[in-house]
């Protein structure tokens, strides 16, 4: 099973400084940095060290994913946040999981022993609330829908169309922003009834940067999906 540890990045040199030297490089077969224009010194610091760097073309996620798409060696890719938020020594813990024969596993920061230290007052009810509805309306069972922390086969980008502007437009025009794929692929991988598990992994706080959440506009786009996927995909 080859690997391919894939991180989005966009001003986040204090996260980069922090968090990368405590990868191990052999704990994955590939390292991608899949970089939105950054200003900050994120990309000189990733090619200083050595790292194979894209530069997207398209901003947003889903496109950053997508640009990173054509690059990526591994058979599972595990996504990962360098602003601190994604503890580096749990991916091979997440990765020894997939190797057990699952198409995705997801690092919660809601199963049980696990928390977020990141999260405020709305990010938690917001979380909390998509993750139930997902269960609730797509008969899925996981303690953490959202969450970018997480493995799955590469092969699953194309099997749940998370690769058709299709499946993200209308939801991205009605709320006039542009999300992400992970939702979605909760969902979708819930219809289908794969194999997927969850191991704890606390949510440390964000070294440094801004967040980039859009609550309002991506929270509805978000539910929006959850529930057009009653009716249109199967």
């Amino acid at each position: 099973m080859k690997t391919t540890l894939l991180i989005p990045t966009l001003n986040e040199i204090d996260g980069m400084k922090a968090i990368m030297p405590k990868i191990n490089r052999e704990w994955c077969d590939q390292i991608l940095i899949i970089d939105g224009q950054s200003k900050d010194g994120t990309i000189e610091y990733a090619r200083e060290q050595g790292y194979e760097v894209v530069i997207q073309k398209k901003m947003g996620m889903r496109h950053a994913y997508m640009e990173a798409l054509p690059y990526v060696k591994g058979d599972v890719i595990l996504t990962f946040s360098p602003d601190g938020n994604s503890i580096p020594e749990l991916i091979p813990a997440c990765l020894n999981k997939m190797r057990e024969g699952y198409d995705m596993v997801i690092v919660s920061r809601y199963a049980e022993g696990a928390k977020s230290y990141d999260d405020d007052p709305i990010t938690a009810f917001g979380n909390k609330l998509f993750t139930t509805m997902i269960n609730l309306v797509h008969g899925a069972k996981y303690t953490d829908a959202m969450v970018i922390y997480r493995a799955y086969r590469t092969s699953l980008i194309r099997e749940l169309d998370l690769d058709k502007d299709l499946s993200y437009e209308t939801a991205e025009k009605l709320f006039s922003t542009r999300i992400s794929w992970e939702p979605l692929l909760s969902v979708r991988a819930a219809k289908r009834k794969l194999k997927c598990a969850d191991i704890p992994g606390d949510e440390p706080r964000r070294e440094g940067g801004e967040r980039k959440l859009q609550v309002i506009r991506w929270g509805g786009a978000y539910m929006f999906q959850v529930f057009r996927e009653i009716f249109l995909w199967k």
